[in-house]
């Protein structure tokens, strides 16, 4: 989740504490020890102009060529290049101007900085100089970690830490807890300041939490009588927010809600990451509001805004898949190829995919896997986001594979259908092998895949299921048992049961599972508005253990609630659904052949069955062009599609695509055939 409060608190707090409590001085020449003309021409020159102005970087070349062995003109270089960076190369380049000026500022003035507590009236003459120190290793701290540094990072942490400043306007107590938390899964043979496991470098990024309440007790009266009796509060404040992420991913729920309710109360709550918590403990009706919340937040440029990969989801999890379309279509459009928009193409891919809009999930998938991502101000790693592409990739493949089932009933007497399924299994069998792959060597595993929910992870439960589905089904029967005993989340527990069931169903122990299934249908109480894909998922289960027995009856009735509830998932379901169909309109060649290609799709055609859904579609032509109009509703009467348009030219492939918007797809009005391959 995000370190928003990690990224712009420093710059608050120094801001806010040095304009409260200094006028604003004119630089003292104390510390020049050489060309104290230039300097003090340099220093004149800079008031009124920004370091991230516009006109900073034509005036950090003049300050270099009045004292290059001066710091300002590097720091003017260093901050516009960096204020300005939103890729690995802009970070990279602003680092050489940064680290000259972190590097000089402290030769020149570093006797300043080890006596700048010495006494109140010595911090306000130097505060200028203070400040620009703090701003310089900010900056400079950043760009190595969003170039994933994180070495570097902790030696500009110890370097300033090394000057013992009473007031850690830094944050180096909780960047250095950060900087643990973000790279808990690698070892001391990757980064020599880590320990050797994800459970030792968490300790420590409590323990420095800790040691940050430690050093604001002991510095308490003198900071007070300074900067005022809220000082310490307000410090404690950005440890809170620190303190509720790490509790949250060490499965310490009521300590995470402990300080996040703190954080509400004080007004300085990232409700993204509180919204990440809910969802991990299924309170999603909460985790949606929470994330909507800060969906306008002024987030820095350049950073991952969360809910607009998270929302999309939560979207998907309640079956609204044209929502979570609209909301990753707009952030897309909006922030155009900077730091995110791999993410943002990701959560379309997943929202495509849901939707049943296949062709669209491949180019955004592909996008996402072109693009050159960033991770700014998040935990989320590279290694997350290229697991998540190839297990979308693996799911993407499954449901190919059911669609040819589903748009040709004779496919496997079919020469091009049995060669189509052919190579996609190979497709699927290869991105299998990817993610497994990926996984074996993921220490997080259990936390981020298997736990089926956790607020770091970028995968949702569905997903884990396809990647789980095919291996060892005995192994994962029983880890989904022992969930059921282990994990505190109520909410969750429910996702354990349907997961041990379907795993039993895999492994053979048909009518185990059954039972299982009936259980949950009767004795769990769901979220009706935001757990549609966990009723279908259900529904579909039970659906399929019916056909087995025999019932046709009673799959009829599970398949007709799974598709009131989720219909874009019947066309992948492996499930014969009954319809009832109505054709009106213009009848010649072209929508005879269209009808009949309808109706070669695996849906069992009624004609007078009460209890089965109906589709009507009244076909126009106009200008050489046809457009069929579809309604359908489910057997209780509910609008499933209201009046979708579909404008084609050529029939063939219309009544194919016609057939999956029966079942809720969506898709663009204009239909183009496809290539044929």
């Amino acid at each position: 989740m995000h370190g928003f409060y990690k990224i712009s608190s420093c710059k608050k707090m120094i801001k806010a504490f040095f304009i409260f409590n200094f006028s604003l001085l004119i630089f003292n020449n104390s510390s020049f020890s050489q060309n104290a003309a230039a300097r003090y021409e340099i220093d004149a020159k800079r008031i009124g102009v920004s370091p991230v102005d516009k006109d900073a970087l034509p005036r950090s070349r003049e300050f270099l060529r009045l004292d290059s062995t001066y710091y300002v003109g590097w720091m003017y270089e260093g901050m516009y290049k960096y204020d300005r960076s939103a890729d690995y190369l802009g970070y990279k380049n602003a680092i050489t101007p940064l680290r000259k000026a972190f590097d000089l500022i402290q030769k020149d003035f570093g006797g300043d900085f080890k006596n700048m507590y010495s006494d109140i009236v010595f911090l306000q003459q130097h505060a200028n100089r203070y400040q620009d120190l703090l701003t310089i290793g900010e900056a400079l701290k950043e760009c190595y970690d969003n170039i994933e540094m994180p070495d570097s990072v902790m030696a500009v942490l110890d370097n300033i830490d090394e000057y013992h400043f009473k007031k850690d306007f830094f944050g180096v107590f909780y960047h250095r807890a950060w900087t643990y938390h973000r790279n808990r899964f690698f070892t001391s043979k990757d980064h020599p300041f880590l320990k050797n496991s994800i459970e030792e470098n968490e300790k420590m990024a409590f323990q420095w939490c800790y040691n940050g309440f430690d050093f604001i007790e002991k510095n308490k009266a003198d900071n007070d009588a300074w900067f005022g009796p809220e000082q310490a509060e307000n410090d404690r404040h950005a440890i809170y927010h620190y303190l509720a992420l790490l509790h949250c991913y060490n499965k310490n729920y009521d300590s995470s809600v402990y300080y996040y309710e703190k954080l509400a109360a004080e007004g300085g709550i990232s409700w993204n990451n509180y919204g990440g918590m809910q969802s991990e403990i299924g309170n999603f009706a909460n985790a949606t509001d929470y994330f909507m919340k800060d969906q306008d937040k002024a987030f820095l440029p350049g950073m991952l805004r969360e809910p607009y990969y998270y929302v999309p989801e939560l979207y998907v999890y309640a079956g609204r898949t044209k929502d979570a379309i609209n909301m990753t279509q707009g952030i897309i459009t909006s922030s155009g190829s900077t730091p995110g928009f791999g993410w943002y193409n990701i959560a379309l891919g997943r929202s495509y995919l849901y939707d049943g809009q296949l062709d669209s999930c491949e180019a955004a998938l592909d996008k996402a896997a072109n693009f050159k991502e960033l991770h700014i101000g998040t935990t989320l790693t590279q290694n997350q986001y290229d697991f998540t592409i190839n297990l979308l990739r693996v799911e993407l493949a499954d449901k190919k594979i059911e669609q040819v089932k589903f748009l040709n009933t004779g496919w496997w007497y079919s020469p091009m259908g049995l060669y189509n399924i052919a190579t996609l299994k190979i497709e699927k069998m290869m991105a299998e092998y990817v993610v497994v792959n990926q996984l074996i060597f993921n220490p997080e595993r259990d936390r981020l895949v298997y736990d089926l929910f956790c607020a770091e992870s970028t995968t949702s439960f569905d997903e884990a299921w396809y990647m789980m589905k095919d291996f060892s089904p005995a192994f994962f029967t029983k880890k989904y048992e022992d969930y059921q005993h282990t994990d505190k989340r109520s909410n969750v527990q429910r996702y354990f049961q349907l997961f041990a069931a379907k795993f039993k169903w895999e492994n053979g122990n048909k009518e185990e599972a059954k039972k299982d299934f009936e259980n949950i249908d009767h004795n769990v109480l769901l979220d009706t508005g935001y757990e549609k894909l966990f009723i279908a998922r259900l529904y579909e289960s039970l659906a399929k253990a019916y056909i087995n027995d025999g019932d046709k009856s009673k799959s009829q009735q599970y398949s007709n609630t799974l598709f009131e509830e989720y219909p874009q998932l019947i066309p992948f379901s492996g499930i014969k659904m009954q319809m009832k169909l109505s054709v009106s309109g213009v009848d010649d060649d072209a929508t005879k052949k269209v009808i009949s290609e309808i109706k070669s799709c695996s849906i069992d055609w009624v004609n007078d069955a009460a209890d089965a859904p109906s589709a009507a579609i009244s076909f126009e032509k106009k200008s050489g062009k046809y457009q069929a109009t579809i309604n359908v509703q489910s057997s209780n009467g509910k609008p499933i599609v209201q009046n979708q348009k579909l404008i084609f030219q050529n029939p063939g492939g219309a009544g194919s695509e016609i057939a999956l918007r029966l079942f809720g797809k969506g898709g663009a009005l204009v239909f183009e055939q496809p290539e044929q391959k």
